[in-house]
C-alpha cells in the first residue's frame, strides 16, 4: 500500500492513501526514545484512545470531524476520512487578503460567527481541542456556506471545567492574532458569538479567559 507523506511533527506523521478502495489519512505516532518503551507505549495508546474518542464524539454531537475509519495499536495509527477540496481556515485567509479583502468584511464576520458557534458546541459537550488553530479548521466548497469542520484531536480531553476550556479560546485568540494581520475585530466577533450560543456555561468560560490572558501576560514579560 503506497503513502505519501503529507506532514511531520513533533508527535507523528500523515500520509494519504488508500484504504478499502478509498483514498484515506493516516495518522502515525512515532516513539519517543527519550521515554521509557513500557511507559512510551502506554501513552501513546492513551493518546490514540483520546483522539478517536474525541473524533467520534464530536461527530455523535452534530460538529464535523473526519470520520475514523480504523485503530491499530500495533503501529500506532488511525485511518481517518480524507476530506475532499477542502482548505484550512489559515489558508482561506491568507488567499481572501492576497485578493484585498477586508477582515472587516462580511465574509469574514460569518466565518467568525461559525467559529464560534462551532467551538461553543464543542465546549458544551465539555470536549477540549487541545490545539485551536486556523490550521486545524478546514472548509469545503462553496465556503460561504460550509460548515466548520475540525481535524487534528491529537491533544484533545474531555474535561468540564471552565479553565481548560478557556485555554482553547486562548491558544485560537494568540494563533490567529499571530498569524494574521488586522484580526481584532474577527477576533471578538467570534467570542461574542461564541459567549451567547453558548450560554451561562460559555459566559463562564469567557470571564475565565481574561484570567488566562493576565497569566499569559505575565509569562512573556517575566518569561
Amino acid at each position: 500500500m503506497n503513502r505519501e507523506l503529507l506532514t511531520q511533527g513533533a508527535e507523528g506523521r500523515v500520509f494519504t492513501t488508500s484504504w478499502l478502495g478509498q483514498s484515506v489519512i493516516v495518522k502515525q505516532r512515532f516513539p519517543k526514545t527519550y521515554r521509557h518503551p513500557d511507559l512510551d507505549a502506554q501513552i501513546t495508546r492513551e493518546r490514540i484512545k483520546a483522539e478517536a474518542r474525541a473524533l467520534v464524539r464530536c461527530r455523535s454531537f452534530g460538529i464535523r470531524t473526519p470520520a475514523v475509519y480504523d485503530v491499530d495499536f500495533t503501529t500506532n495509527e488511525i485511518v481517518l476520512e480524507e476530506i475532499n477540496d477542502s482548505v484550512t481556515i489559515r489558508n482561506f485567509i491568507y488567499d481572501a487578503v492576497n485578493k484585498l479583502q477586508s477582515m472587516n468584511s462580511p465574509v469574514f464576520m460569518n466565518l467568525a460567527e461559525k467559529i464560534g458557534k462551532t467551538l461553543a458546541k464543542l465546549h458544551a459537550n465539555n470536549i477540549i481541542h487541545g490545539d485551536l488553530t486556523t490550521s486545524n479548521m478546514l472548509l469545503v466548497p462553496p465556503y460561504d456556506t460550509s460548515d466548520i469542520i475540525l481535524i487534528d484531536f491529537g491533544l484533545s480531553s474531555v474535561d468540564e471545567r471552565p479553565e481548560d476550556k478557556a485555554v482553547d479560546l486562548y491558544v485560537l485568540e494568540r494563533a490567529v492574532l499571530s498569524t494574521h494581520p488586522n484580526t481584532e475585530l474577527f477576533v471578538q466577533q467570534l467570542l461574542s458569538v461564541y459567549k451567547t450560543a453558548g450560554g451561562k456555561v460559555a459566559a463562564e468560560v469567557i470571564n475565565r479567559l481574561d484570567e488566562v490572558r493576565m497569566r499569559g501576560r505575565k509569562k512573556l514579560c517575566f518569561g
